[in-house]
């Protein structure tokens, strides 16, 4: 009788911590929606517009002509491209700079637009992803200490956004509250400081609600050097491990900060091209934009430094799959399992008509198809950086009528939208 009421109690126990863990979104492939929430406009002084934020025709034609845009909501678009998440970056500038009233006025705009979200039948990640708009609220408050003033008060800002989430249930929300902390260095020479941090807003959120899914995230960029870094000793069912994926950086990102420069084409896997042939395919792609022989030479020169590293790294499938690794053995080692990791941001440049700055489109293709096909081997839900902008990285094409790239939809293993 006892061996049976204690096989019994294992089978409840395990039934528990599964609902658990299964209680939260379901989140596999989503998209960043960076333009919508994040820089929220500023007045003549310096100060926030409020209410805060952007409408959705501010941002919509943030980057081109209104008309561009079909008729119909986005985010209904989204779910019917094939995703099922949205992760929604929101600046926290302005509610870091109120508190009572106008603060709760701040929340209940971004409750609205949660609301839009799931309305749509999506999962919404809402991402505090502090920008440099405003210095006294970008991550650079936190002053690197988890006993500082700035810290206190993005705490208290987390736990109300918590709060406000918590009004949707546990089933179709979720809280990143950092996006790419500093905090450098990781591994031995780490201050530690970002631990403490981190785990301190993760018993914050647990004070306003114990099952709301948080996303947490390492120090060091979110990178994944900075997952491996993590102590997860707080960790409960309901919390996921981000990392972000933008390596080999010189592939993701190709450009120039310099306005005159050129820094494209360089092929994935390395293994497909060689040094010769890239630099030769730049030149003649600055000649074809009739630029100056000295800024050539000037862009030359600092291209092959760039390239020369690029191909003795050897960048390749190989590559991808020890960085994945890394990320796997980490939640193997604190058993954890893999669905629990998130790839929160990946994405690559994708080369500008003038061959200024990004990747050919078949390179770009076959390095988001690899890395999306890495993910989901180990079950890891990912996020496409983003829905929509004119930097390079976007689901929707750049130009002309706003429709999805079919080409990326497909790398991404998406239908196409209708």
């Amino acid at each position: 009788m006892v061996r049976l009421f204690l096989a019994l109690l294992a089978s409840l126990t395990l039934a528990a911590a599964t609902f658990a863990q299964e209680s939260g979104p379901s989140l596999r492939r989503g998209v960043s929606v960076h333009e919508w929430l994040n820089w929220s406009p500023l007045e003549e002084d310096g100060s926030y517009r409020w209410p805060p934020y952007r409408s959705i025709e501010e941002w919509l034609s943030g980057g081109r002509p209104l008309s561009d845009w079909p008729t119909g909501d986005q985010f209904t678009r989204i779910r019917e491209m094939g995703f099922d998440f949205v992760r929604l970056s929101v600046d926290p500038g302005p509610l870091l700079a109120t508190q009572g009233a106008k603060r709760q006025e701040a929340l209940d705009v971004l409750r609205a637009a949660v609301g839009q979200v799931t309305g749509a039948g999506l999962a919404a990640v809402l991402d505090l992803h502090a920008v440099g708009q405003k210095p006294e609220y970008s991550l650079a408050g936190l002053d690197s200490n988890a006993n500082s003033e700035g810290t206190r008060r993005y705490r208290g800002m987390v736990a109300d956004v918590a709060g406000m989430l918590a009004m949707f249930g546990t089933s179709s929300v979720a809280l990143e509250p950092f996006n790419e902390p500093g905090f450098y260095p990781c591994g031995a020479d780490s201050s530690g400081e970002w631990q403490k941090i981190m785990a301190a807003v993760v018993s914050d959120i647990r004070a306003v609600s114990a099952d709301l899914t948080v996303i947490a995230t390492g120090a060091c960029g979110g990178s994944i050097a900075g997952l491996i870094d993590l102590d997860p000793s707080f960790d409960d069912p309901s919390i996921r491990y981000s990392f972000h994926m933008y390596q080999p950086h010189s592939f993701t990102h190709q450009r120039s900060d310099d306005p005159d420069g050129f820094v494209s084409g360089l092929p994935w896997p390395a293994a497909t091209g060689s040094l010769t042939r890239s630099i030769a395919e730049l030149k003649a792609r600055m000649q074809a934009d009739n630029v100056d022989p000295v800024v050539q030479a000037l862009n030359l020169a600092a291209f092959q430094k760039i390239a020369a590293d690029y191909f003795a790294a050897d960048a390749g499938q190989a590559q991808l799959d020890a960085l994945l690794d890394q990320a796997v053995r980490w939640a193997e080692e604190h058993d954890i399992p893999t669905e629990r990791l998130f790839m929160g941001e990946f994405g690559t440049i994708l080369m500008t008509p003038d061959g200024r700055m990004g990747a050919h489109n078949v390179d770009r293709l076959r390095y988001l198809t690899a890395l999306r096909k890495g993910a989901e081997r180990f079950g890891i839900p990912w996020s496409i950086w983003e829905y929509s902008n004119p930097y390079g990285m976007s689901v929707i094409l750049p130009e002309g009528s706003a429709e999805a790239d079919p080409d990326l939809l497909q790398a991404l293993g998406l239908s196409q939208a209708r």
